[in-house]
């Protein structure tokens, strides 16, 4: 956090994720009761033509049971100066990203679900992302720290 113990603003996020990150996330069914847990990296590398790969891999435990995980997103510049265009791997898009508050909220329906995304910058080395899941097939909450790795 800031020393005032407000949101840290961040000029141009794409700057901002650049390079290695820690990732501990945390996973509850709502509806079901079950949790689970994610452990591993996140690396933001630099993109021809410009914006950033984001490839996370780690281990994911569900209900007692570890298996390997991994994702890939393009996180590309936004149409204002400083924010990003979130897209999955194929292109398709994902929300957007401005961090210029040290705080964003961001939407993606799928299907017949919403995923409610709110990012909160704590300080130049810590980030979080919370998204909350809901609709006829999916009642999740996901919390995701993210802390610089050296």
């Amino acid at each position: 956090m800031t020393t005032d113990g407000g949101l840290r603003p961040v000029p141009d996020v794409l700057t901002y994720l650049a390079g290695r990150w820690r990732v501990e996330r945390t996973v509850r069914d709502l509806a079901g009761g079950a949790a689970g847990r994610f452990a591993g990296t996140t690396v933001f590398s630099p993109l021809t033509g410009g914006g950033l790969l984001h490839e996370e891999s780690g281990t994911f435990t569900w209900q007692g049971v570890s298996r390997p995980a991994e994702r890939t997103l393009r996180f590309l510049p936004g149409a204002v100066a400083g924010t990003a265009d979130v897209r999955f791997a194929d292109g398709r898009p994902f929300h957007d990203l401005d961090l210029t508050s040290g705080r964003h909220v961001a939407d993606h329906p799928c299907v017949a679900d919403l995923y409610r995304g709110e990012f909160t910058v704590r300080d130049a080395d810590h980030w979080r992302t919370v998204w909350r899941v809901g609709g006829p097939a999916k009642d999740l909450l996901l919390v995701t720290d993210y802390g610089r790795a050296a």
